[in-house]
């Protein structure tokens, strides 16, 4: 999904997406299209009709046959570097899940484009969520690692919600490593440790569509919940 935008700097959306043939297209139908340079799907190794779908609805699609969100969303910036994107332009990432609210993307994206935030996280926590969105282990894992992340990095989030926008220079300056289920704490912790402008602002979140391939299985709760707070310790 491409647009020419003459106004810098341009916003680029990059959605990570494993098995969302019934959802993603509800994503891409909510963005913002006035706001938005292009919107990227990273394909993570799909076997239903992800593919299709994303490109039926206009998205930019790339292939991640290495499973694993972080896996993904490398793909989608790695992408961004080779387009040569200016230093200025906001990357803004969010789920093909259809569990956040698109339109919601200016809330994030208004304090980089006024110079006030380097990084603007979406709280789920501060915003209302519709009654069985988040599971009662996703809360308490939510509240833990952001408790840990103020004990130990001295910076306080009560979210780690994937929905986030960043400005691009500031993203290539954390270095993101991670490719699987530590990539949204990672990006958090490191932004605190060098110093970057953090802040939040309250969003909605419902039920997503279809079954979550974390939070609704105990393996993938469990490898989740490790690798999160296994990458808080890595980087003290």
């Amino acid at each position: 999904m491409q647009m020419n935008k003459p106004t810098s700097p341009h916003i680029y959306v990059i959605i990570p997406a494993f098995n969302e043939q019934s959802a993603v297209c509800n994503v891409l139908a909510e963005i913002p299209k006035d706001l938005v340079t292009e919107v990227i799907v990273v394909n993570n190794g799909s076997t239903d009709n992800t593919v299709e779908q994303a490109l039926s609805c206009g998205a930019t699609v790339l292939e991640e046959p290495n499973r694993g969100y972080g896996y993904a969303c490398l793909k989608g910036i790695d992408y961004l570097i080779q387009k040569a994107v200016d230093a200025s332009d906001i990357i803004v990432f969010i789920d093909a899940d259809y569990s956040d609210y698109p339109s919601e993307m200016i809330k994030l994206i208004k304090p980089i484009q006024q110079n006030t935030a380097d990084l603007v996280i979406g709280s789920r926590a501060l915003g209302n969520k519709e009654k069985g969105s988040m599971t009662p282990q996703q809360v308490f894992g939510n509240w833990l690692a952001t408790s840990l992340l103020k004990l130990f990095y001295n910076v306080e989030f009560s979210d780690l919600g994937p929905f986030r926008a960043i400005r691009f220079d500031k993203l290539l300056r954390i270095g993101m490593k991670d490719t699987t289920y530590g990539w949204t704490v990672e990006m958090q912790l490191k932004a605190a440790k060098i110093g970057l402008r953090c802040m939040e602002v309250p969003v909605n979140y419902r039920r997503r569509i279809g079954k979550s391939k974390v939070s609704g299985t105990i393996k993938g709760t469990i490898m989740a919940g490790y690798k999160i707070l296994w990458t808080i310790f890595k980087y003290l």
